[in-house]
């Protein structure tokens, strides 16, 4: 790797929280000159624009979340159990997390009405967390591991809207309780109407 694509990394790296934290249009052109160390040159040497430094910002922000939501759940080998984790992961390993917390309601937040491609970048990113939680929701179908009249997608939908919904209003209310209570909740429903109830063996019923 050469060092100009190092020190874009290293640019990268370190906006990613200034931009968490305050959103675009609150990250001045200083503050990002502040935590890189370098002068507005050396800045756009890298990059075309803020805009396209903040946009691979929240991309590198975005895979650290994602990296840690399924954290483990790969190696679980029942779906409704892996979709367990990735619950537990939401709410346990926050503190891995770029700083500012959740990028992806950050971002939706700051750039719902002033930024439409930040905004286009959420909405992918949320596409790629529904995608992979409705891939493991429909192995588990054809696994039997999980009822066949459940729909893939709008289960992810439900646990997505019900993780982030949980996390802005334990960030406005300074508590976990929110995350706490949606994750027992989910996991609660998970075991009461999405996970298959095992057939009963011919010699279990005799």
């Amino acid at each position: 790797m050469s060092k100009g694509e190092l020190t874009r990394q290293r640019i990268v790296a370190l906006a990613a929280p200034v931009f968490n934290q305050q959103g675009f249009a609150g990250t001045a052109l200083s503050d990002l000159m502040g935590v890189t160390g370098l002068e507005k040159g050396g800045i756009y040497r890298h990059f075309e624009s803020k805009q396209q430094l903040a946009e691979e910002a929240f991309d590198y922000a975005w895979n650290i979340a994602m990296d840690l939501r399924f954290k483990a759940a790969d190696a679980i080998p029942n779906a409704v159990d892996r979709v367990r984790q990735t619950i537990r992961n939401f709410s346990e390993r926050r503190t891995g997390l770029v700083a500012g917390g959740c990028p992806l309601l950050n971002t939706a937040t700051d750039s719902d009405d002033s930024n439409p491609r930040l905004r286009e970048k959420a909405r992918s990113a949320l596409h790629t967390w529904l995608d992979r939680l409705q891939s493991i929701v429909e192995e588990g179908k054809r696994r039997g591991e999980i009822r066949q009249d459940v729909d893939a997608l709008k289960l992810a939908t439900w646990i997505v809207s019900t993780l982030e919904g949980s996390l802005m209003v334990s960030r406005l209310t300074r508590k976990n309780d929110a995350i706490e209570l949606a994750c027992h909740h989910l996991e609660e429903y998970l075991e009461s109407q999405i996970r298959a109830v095992p057939k009963k063996s011919a010699t279990a019923k005799s």
